[in-house]
């Protein structure tokens, strides 16, 4: 599923080479058991999305942690299209970073891509001694061979953004990449752009604050972030950082333009549900917008009189044309033409579940957006639980999957039947030309029927890489 042409690394020259490539026939998903009642190890599960295959959405392999409770969550790639020039580099071990544990699993997807076999544990006693770091989360593949994992926190699970470096080769850890002292005070996500010299990591919070759920209160105590920190991609040193204020509270996902001159991107910011776009000034320093606000909802039954969209993923399709987010409260999906970047437009939305439901617990008493509540979402015959979340686009940009769980502690609090019954994997076709949003009434991947009980699914990873694993240079 990568490029051919002789003498190529890994992925694809150019962003538009890659919606080229093939269809997408398998996927990845992390599984989640930790915070169910199901004692057992989380699982990398493949399945077919194949439309032509008799296995279409079935989970046809399921590789177990040899663990209980990592809470595993996104996954890298040992290589990508930034190793595009380098012939000798194969994308063939699947990063798995464990949240809570931190553990980093390294999964052999290269032998036999359908049936994924562990090939390497990192344990979390390499990422507390020789970094000083805990709860990795992002991973990236640098085009130097190295591997590169955003940290969370410190070992004793307070906030500290720092950056575990891994040998591509024998997946060691080699160390810190930041330099001694510019770790940022909370960790999350981040992305770069060496044609611009930086790299831009957001802010999720305090993994003992987060780690057993949400309490408000922890916001207004200073453990949830709010800024975007910038780093010099060839000292390792923060450069700068940029206070976002409250309606910026929690910046998660960040996603430069893949055009690898650019020099903008956006964050989705999950507290207020607002997106910023951030971008080089002409004096060469960097700054922020707010360029899309949800409107939070008035509500009555539920744990809070105002609920926000929860904005908590969102990519940008190959060709920087369309933006998407998921809001996990509200239950929607939404496509945003963002060829103007200062001014983003809607033009695709879709319902999904969500916490507004009709014939829910939760009575909406004043929407700026909608007339009424939204019908619950049945597909095959299974009522979907919990919100839209992690999104993945195919390569073409017309098929958009998406999946339903958070965090499994967040899932606990927020959606207890989505941990009674599983998450859901769904597909959203999608209008490249107008923009639009219409679900694919035949597709379901219900992780509710798994062998050893109902699973939470996450993070979804093609095996050729896509929009939110690869990086240009």
């Amino acid at each position: 599923m990568s490029s051919t042409c002789s003498g190529c690394g890994p992925g694809y020259k150019t962003p538009l080479d890659a919606m080229k490539g093939p269809r997408e026939e398998i996927v990845y998903l992390p599984c989640i058991y930790r915070n169910t009642d199901i004692q057992k190890p989380d699982y990398l599960a493949t399945v077919d999305i194949n439309p032509q295959s008799p296995n279409f959405c079935k989970v046809i392999h399921r590789l177990p942690m040899p663990n209980l409770k990592d809470e595993l969550h996104h996954s890298g790639w040992n290589a990508c299209s930034s190793c595009y020039d380098d012939p000798s580099k194969r994308r063939n071990r699947l990063i798995l970073p464990s949240l809570i544990s931190s553990r980093v699993y390294v999964v052999d997807v290269g032998t036999d891509p359908r049936a994924p076999r562990l090939h390497k544990i990192v344990e979390p006693t390499d990422l507390f001694w020789k970094c000083d770091l805990a709860n990795p989360h992002t991973s990236h593949c640098l085009g130097s061979g190295q591997i590169m994992i955003s940290a969370m926190g410190d070992p004793s699970g307070n906030g500290k953004g720092g950056f575990v470096l891994l040998d591509g080769e024998t997946f060691e850890v080699i160390g810190n990449w930041e330099q001694p002292g510019e770790a940022a005070p909370f960790g999350y996500d981040f992305w770069y752009q060496p044609r611009h010299n930086v790299m831009i990591s957001t802010e999720w919070g305090a993994p003992k604050a987060l780690g057993n759920g949400f309490n408000p209160a922890d916001v207004k105590a200073g453990h949830y972030g709010q800024r975007l920190h910038v780093w010099d991609w060839t000292t390792h040193k923060r450069i700068q950082t940029l206070d976002l204020g409250e309606e910026g509270a929690i910046p998660l996902e960040i996603r430069f333009l893949h055009d690898p001159a650019a020099a903008e991107g956006f964050v989705g910011c999950a507290l207020q549900s607002t997106v910023y776009r951030f971008y080089k000034t002409p004096k060469g320093d960097w700054a922020a917008e707010k360029v899309i606000k949800v409107p939070s909802k008035k509500v009555e039954g539920w744990a809070l009189p105002e609920m926000p969209g929860l904005i908590t993923d969102i990519l940008i399709s190959l060709d920087d044309r369309f933006l998407y987010f998921s809001n996990w409260l509200h239950g929607d999906i939404r496509q945003y033409d963002v060829t103007d970047r200062r001014n983003p437009r809607m033009v695709g939305q879709v319902f999904l579940g969500g916490s507004i439901l009709k014939d829910g617990a939760v009575k909406v008493l004043e929407d700026k957006e909608l007339d009424s509540q939204p019908t619950p979402r049945i597909i095959k015959g299974k009522r979907v639980q919990g919100g839209p979340q992690m999104l993945q686009l195919s390569l073409d940009g017309k098929r958009l999957y998406v999946t339903t769980s958070l965090y499994s502690a967040w899932d606990k609090q927020f959606y207890p039947d989505l941990v009674k019954e599983g998450s859901v994997m769904m597909q959203i076709d999608v209008d490249t030309v107008k923009g639009g949003l219409k679900l694919n009434e035949n597709f379901l991947v219900d992780f509710g029927a798994e062998p050893e009980g109902p699973a939470l699914a996450h993070e979804l990873r093609y095996p050729g890489g896509d929009c939110t694993s690869d990086i240009w240079l």
